[in-house]
C-alpha cells in the first residue's frame, strides 16, 4: 500500500505513519538540500517585494479569500491532521476552524495598517509612526497542532506584507503542504513555501541573514537553539515554548463542573498541548472528593483511533514521544506519585502509541510530576493548606504560560490576577484562549511579541519614527 500524501522529490525523505496504527503509512516528503533551501529563500524574498507593494485593503481581501478556501477544505485538512498527529477528528476540525477565526482578526489588521500620527513639540513639523513588513519570516512548527500553528503564523505575516517559509515537523507535514497549495491560488508565486529540512539546516538559515525574522513554536531546549541562531544575525525571534500549567481549585459551588473543565483542558489532544493543565493544585478540604471525581472521569475515557467518532482520547503523536511519556511517568511514580487512574501504556508501541489517561496523587511540588512538562495525558494532583502555599506552587516552576483559578472569593481572584506568573490567566474556566486575545508566555514559556490579536504587529513589522517639516 502506498502513501496517502506525497510531496517533494528525491531519494531521501521523511515518512509518516498513523499513530493509532503504526503499520499504516500515511505520507512521504522529500528532504530539501541546503542549495534547494537557499533557492526557496531567494524566491521568497522576490515574492515578498511584490506582495509588500499590494495596497493593504487588497491584501485584506485576498487574505480573507484564502481563509474562506481553508474553511472550505476543513474536513480534508482535519483528516490529514488526524492521520498524522493522532488527535480526534473533531479536534482537528475544531483546530482548523479556530485557526480561521484567529486569521479573520489579521484580515482586519491588514486593512488598518498605516501611519499613526503623534503630537509634535515643534512648530512646522508633523510626526508619524510608520510600520513596514519585516521581509521573509521563517516559521518553525511542532507536531501537536499541524494546522493552527502554521495558520497562526501565515495570517499575520501576510496581513502585514511578509513572505513565509514554513518548516513543519517531520511527523506532521501534510497540512502544511496543503495550506501552501491553497495559498498559491490567492498570493504571488512563492510567497508561501514549505521547506522540509533538518533542524541543523533550519538553524543555519536563521543565522545566515537571508531571513528577517523567525517564529518558533516547540520545546524549550530547541527554542534556545533557535534564539541563539537568531542572535547571530540580530533578527527578531518569536518563541512559543512549553508549560507546566497549574489550576488552583480553592472552592467551588459546583465541583463536578470545575473538574469537567479541568479535564477538558488537561486531556484534549491527549495532553499534547502547551496550554494543557498538567497540575491541579487543590485545597486539602476538597482533595479527597476532587481526586475521586478526577479518577472516575479518567477511567471512563475511551482510547481509540482519532477517526473513530466514539473515541474520547487518541494516541500520542510518535514513537519517540510515546517512549518519553512512558519513561517520565514511570519515574514520577517511582519517585512517590500514586497513580489514581492509569499510570502505564495499555500495550506495546506496535498496537498504537496509546497511553492510558492518568491521574497522579501524592505529587510533591519539587518532584518530576510537579515540575517536568510530561506533554501527555498525565495530570498531577498537589494539595495545599492555605492560599500562600497555592500561589507558591503555581509560580514555583521555570514555566509561565497559562494558569487557572477556581474560586468564588473576590479577594483571592484579585490576588491571583496580580500575582500569577503566567502570560495567560483564567478565572473559573479552563485554559482555552479566545481568537482575538494575545497568546504567549513569560519565563521559559516564551520570548518576543505574543501571537494572535493586536500584539502580532510588534513581531511582523518594523517600527519607524518619521519627522516631517512643512
Amino acid at each position: 500500500m502506498g502513501f496517502r500524501y506525497e510531496f517533494g522529490a528525491g531519494d531521501e525523505a521523511y515518512e509518516t505513519v498513523n499513530p493509532a496504527n503504526p503499520s499504516e503509512k500515511v505520507g512521504r516528503y522529500g528532504i530539501m538540500s541546503q542549495g534547494d533551501l537557499g533557492r526557496v529563500i531567494e524566491q521568497a524574498n522576490a515574492a515578498q517585494a511584490e506582495w509588500a507593494a499590494v495596497p493593504g485593503l487588497e491584501r485584506s481581501q485576498r487574505l480573507n479569500a484564502f481563509i474562506d478556501a481553508v474553511e472550505a477544505r476543513a474536513d480534508e485538512l482535519a483528516t490529514a491532521g488526524t492521520l498524522e498527529q493522532g488527535k480526534l477528528f473533531r479536534e482537528s476540525k475544531g483546530e482548523t476552524m479556530k485557526s480561521c477565526a484567529e486569521g479573520r482578526f489579521s484580515v482586519g489588521e491588514a486593512a488598518r495598517m498605516g501611519a499613526m500620527a503623534i503630537a509634535t513639540g515643534r512648530a512646522g513639523f508633523s510626526n508619524q509612526i510608520l510600520r513596514r513588513p519585516r521581509g521573509v519570516i521563517f516559521c518553525i512548527s511542532p507536531w501537536n497542532f499541524p494546522i493552527s500553528t502554521p495558520m497562526r503564523k501565515i495570517c499575520p505575516a501576510l496581513a502585514f506584507g511578509n513572505a513565509v517559509v514554513m518548516k513543519p515537523s517531520q511527523f506532521t507535514p501534510a497540512a502544511n503542504f496543503m495550506l501552501a497549495e491553497i495559498a498559491a491560488e490567492f498570493f504571488p508565486k512563492n510567497l508561501i513555501q514549505v521547506a522540509m529540512v533538518s533542524g541543523r539546516a533550519a538553524s543555519e538559515v536563521v543565522a545566515s541573514g537571508e531571513v528577517h525574522g523567525v517564529s518558533f513554536t516547540g520545546s524549550v531546549p530547541t527554542g534556545k537553539l533557535v534564539y541563539a541562531a537568531a542572535a547571530q544575525n540580530l533578527i527578531p525571534a518569536q518563541l512559543e515554548l512549553g508549560g507546566k500549567n497549574g489550576a488552583i481549585l480553592n472552592d467551588s459551588d459546583n465541583l463536578e463542573n470545575a473538574i469537567t473543565q479541568i479535564m477538558g483542558a488537561a486531556f484534549m489532544t491527549s495532553g499534547q498541548r502547551c496550554t494543557a493543565i498538567s497540575r491541579v493544585i487543590v485545597h486539602k478540604d476538597l482533595a479527597a472528593e476532587a481526586k475521586d471525581i478526577l479518577a472516575a472521569k479518567a477511567q471512563a475515557m475511551r482510547m481509540g483511533p482519532g477517526m473513530d467518532e466514539s473515541t474520547d482520547i487518541g494516541p500520542l503523536c510518535n514513537l519517540p514521544h510515546w517512549n518519553d511519556v512512558c519513561g517520565v511517568t514511570e519515574r514520577a511514580i517511582e519517585e512517590g506519585a500514586k497513580p489514581l487512574a492509569g499510570g502505564a501504556a495499555p500495550g506495546g508501541a506496535e498496537d498504537g502509541y496509546f497511553y492510558t489517561p492518568t491521574i497522579l496523587g501524592d505529587v510533591a511540588h519539587n518532584s518530576i510530576g510537579g515540575q517536568q512538562e510530561i506533554f501527555g495525558p498525565v495530570l498531577s494532583v498537589l494539595e495545599y493548606d492555605n492560599f500562600d502555599q497555592a500561589m507558591e506552587m503555581l509560580n514555583g516552576t521555570e514555566f509561565g504560560l497559562t494558569s487557572s483559578l477556581f474560586s468564588n472569593r473576590n479577594d483571592l481572584i484579585q490576588r491571583f490576577l496580580a500575582e500569577s506568573q503566567n502570560g495567560m490567566i483564567h478565572v473559573n474556566h479552563g485554559t482555552v484562549p479566545d481568537n482575538n486575545m494575545p497568546f504567549g508566555g513569560i519565563k521559559h514559556s516564551g520570548v518576543g511579541a505574543y501571537s494572535v490579536g493586536p500584539t502580532a504587529v510588534n513581531f511582523y513589522t518594523s517600527e519607524h519614527s518619521a519627522y516631517i517639516a512643512w
